[in-house]
């Protein structure tokens, strides 16, 4: 009984602390929107600058570690309790594995890997979506608009229009040529919350299989930031120390933290699968493949150093992505 109440209080406490920090983002972000004008104008040294979608800015460069982020581990640790979380993992014990995620999701949250993913995609990422589109407009006068819907429509089209091309983009990732690529984030050897930011900074495959195609058809700045959200919360928690396979759930509407193990799995005696965000894509294109043992081991045959210094295997995978084009390798 006194362990009962114990684990009550604990979890009380942690619901506790949930609902002030959610408050208190709430009203921070109130704050943004009301008192920050979304357009600033700067004038230094006799120049004048003009920085404009201030308010995305702010949520994409510190919403993740502010936001996102304690809000999955908050979930996660609810759940599973203090000691199986992935919090008490990163601060007390990390593995050599969670030490890449950590190391990762710092030099991204520092904006590192940004340049470097630039550097390394040839400038490529900064193609403008939005330009395409407005392009397109200006010489065909077509233009996708659902801004008329509600905003809540908005977002469940335009985040399962986000699962579809996603969907596609993985599967891209696993193919011969992008698998270098792609490997770097599933040579993850042990799951936690961050472990979702584990992404090599040259994986370009998503911006233009997704964020183009949703800026073309008509995805407004708030829509996205909202999109984003959402699956960087469901990208958390399915890479979590959760173990289950969400129910229904998780077999039609979201992909579960067990079907996602299994997507990660080491032993490709049989093909993967779980592709998607949502399951009804790999319903609907056959990969499909069930749900997992918890315990089942992940990982990728190709050694990885794991820890804090990532750079020699971040360049490995870099050559192996170009010198695939003429070299065929078999992992």
């Amino acid at each position: 009984l006194e362990g009962d109440r114990r684990s009550i209080l604990a979890r009380a406490a942690i619901v506790s602390g949930l609902l002030v920090y959610a408050s208190l983002l709430a009203g921070a972000w109130w704050a943004v929107v009301n008192l920050l004008p979304d357009q600033v104008t700067l004038h230094a040294f006799g120049e004048t600058k003009v920085v404009s979608d201030v308010h995305n800015r702010i949520v994409t460069g510190i919403g993740l570690v502010a936001a996102i982020l304690p809000t999955a581990l908050w979930i996660e640790c609810l759940v599973v309790g203090w000691r199986r979380s992935s919090a008490r993992a990163l601060i007390f014990g990390p593995t050599m594995s969670m030490r890449t995620d950590l190391a990762v999701l710092v030099l991204g949250q520092g904006h590192v890997l940004d340049l470097v993913g630039k550097a390394m995609m040839l400038g490529l990422s900064m193609i403008s979506g939005m330009a395409i589109r407005d392009w397109i407009q200006a010489r065909t006068g077509f233009a996708v608009d659902l801004t008329s819907l509600p905003f809540a429509a908005q977002l469940a089209i335009y985040f399962y229009l986000y699962t579809f091309f996603d969907y596609w983009t993985h599967r891209l990732d696993h193919s011969r040529f992008f698998w270098p690529l792609h490997r770097y984030h599933h040579s993850a050897e042990d799951f936690c919350v961050v472990t979702s930011a584990r992404q090599h900074p040259a994986a370009f495959s998503a911006f233009f299989v997704i964020n183009l195609p949703l800026a073309i058809l008509g995805a407004t700045p708030a829509v996205m930031i909202f999109v984003s959200v959402l699956v960087t919360t469901v990208g958390f928690l399915i890479h979590s120390q959760l173990t289950s396979d969400w129910g229904w759930v998780g077999r039609w509407v979201i992909q579960s933290p067990l079907h996602h193990r299994l997507h990660h799995k080491l032993d490709m005696a049989e093909p993967t699968g779980h592709f998607a965000m949502a399951p009804i894509w790999d319903r609907l294109f056959g990969t499909w493949r069930g749900t997992a043992d918890p315990a089942l081991v992940i990982g990728v045959a190709q050694p990885y150093r794991h820890g804090f210094w990532i750079v020699p295997d971040l360049l490995r995978d870099y050559w192996h992505f170009w010198s695939g084009f003429v070299i065929r390798r078999t992992d």
